[in-house]
């Protein structure tokens, strides 16, 4: 019993914003998983954002952009702990990549490969804003980017042209 008094007062000593959002992120989790195994990626690949290679970029943000997206990565992160589905590192990708989208927040949206592990290759999916890693932790330096998607409306480098993979 002493268990669920902590987590009721873990919960209530949280930030309103994670408190508000909680369920419905959720729910978004387990929509993100519903779509992620039902569809194909390539169905699924427009709703992640503009395609952008597999050059990693960030996206510079304010501070207060930067705040707002820490905030929706623990939330995310938070929610993904209580799911009885698996709530792994694409869903929880996807659900924030939605998050930040309605509140105009620019991210990218990476896919990487680890060829080191002992079960062969292995995937992630993780999300950037800024200095922020939303969610998938401090990935750049143990996956190789292997897809990326922006938010629209980044501005790119001239000369920038989206890869149109087939």
């Amino acid at each position: 019993m002493p268990g669920i008094f902590r987590k009721f007062r873990n919960f209530f000593g949280r930030p309103s914003f994670e408190k508000l959002w909680l369920f419905p992120v959720w729910l978004l989790l387990g929509l993100s998983r519903l779509l992620i195994l039902s569809l194909p990626f390539r169905m699924l690949a427009p709703l992640l954002g503009i395609r952008a290679g597999i050059a990693p970029f960030v996206p510079l943000v304010d501070p207060e952009a930067e705040a707002r997206a820490l905030s929706i990565g623990r939330v995310v992160q938070l929610a993904a702990r209580f799911t009885p589905w698996v709530s792994n590192c694409f869903p929880q990708a996807f659900t924030a990549r939605i998050l930040l989208g309605l509140y105009g927040i620019p991210y990218a949206l990476f896919f990487g490969l680890e060829s080191g592990s002992a079960s062969g290759l292995s995937a992630h999916a993780w999300v950037a804003c800024g200095k922020i890693r939303v969610t998938g932790g401090q990935s750049f330096g143990r996956f190789a980017v292997v897809g990326c998607f922006s938010s629209a409306g980044l501005a790119q480098p001239r000369g920038w042209k989206p890869t149109h993979d087939r």
